[in-house]
């Protein structure tokens, strides 16, 4: 576990976390900042977790109090094989964290992470309109890809969906398979973190 000059604590997330990041996303469930309709449970929620570290890092942020203030994790972005070298990246703040440069924190240990797993490309989907989501983006070196309109229906109306994309690592031929995260070392995963916090706060 990191501690920040912030009082900020990262770490990576467990399926006990479950509640307390529900407690979060739970602030978006009304809103077109998720497509999903209904909020999962605590076990459906669990699995989630368990599903996602099986291949790609989910990072948790916690303040000096111990309350979740976010949480940011990566996932396959399509199916098919050749796909592999991608990940789309999801990330939720407590309403009273944004704009603090949190987002800006979890996303570069998840590139980092991502990287070293072979990933080349991240994406990010951004219901739009989302100003703070599309200057994180942006502020990060995204480029804008293009808008999937009239993505979704919710809340009585239908939503666009705006898209972007960072390369993280060059397009060498003949890649190796992606390196799953759970098949990296705890220690190895948390030198990451080390690396980058201490980095942030120079």
């Amino acid at each position: 576990m990191i501690k920040q000059s912030n009082g900020w604590k990262i770490r990576f997330a467990e399926p006990a976390d479950a509640s307390a990041l529900l407690s979060v996303y739970r602030q978006y469930i009304e809103t077109p900042i998720t497509f999903e309709l209904v909020l999962p449970t605590e076990e459906e929620f669990a699995e989630r977790i368990r599903d996602v570290a099986a291949g790609y890092p989910w990072l948790v942020c916690v303040d000096d109090s111990g309350r979740t203030v976010g949480y940011a994790y990566a996932h396959r972005h399509m199916q098919r094989a050749a796909y592999q070298w991608n990940a789309e990246l999801s990330i939720y703040l407590d309403g009273e964290m944004t704009s603090r440069g949190l987002g800006k924190h979890l996303y570069k240990s998840l590139i980092a992470i991502l990287k070293y797993q072979g990933v080349r490309t991240v994406y990010g989907g951004v219901t739009s309109p989302n100003k703070k989501s599309e200057a994180l983006h942006l502020g990060m070196g995204f480029t804008r890809l293009g808008t999937y309109h009239n993505a979704g229906y919710k809340a009585g109306k239908w939503h666009d969906v705006m898209w972007f994309e960072k390369e993280i690592a060059p397009y060498d031929i003949n890649p190796a398979p992606i390196i799953p995260f759970s098949r990296i070392s705890p220690e190895r995963a948390e030198l990451f973190l080390e690396d980058i916090n201490m980095f942030l706060e120079k």
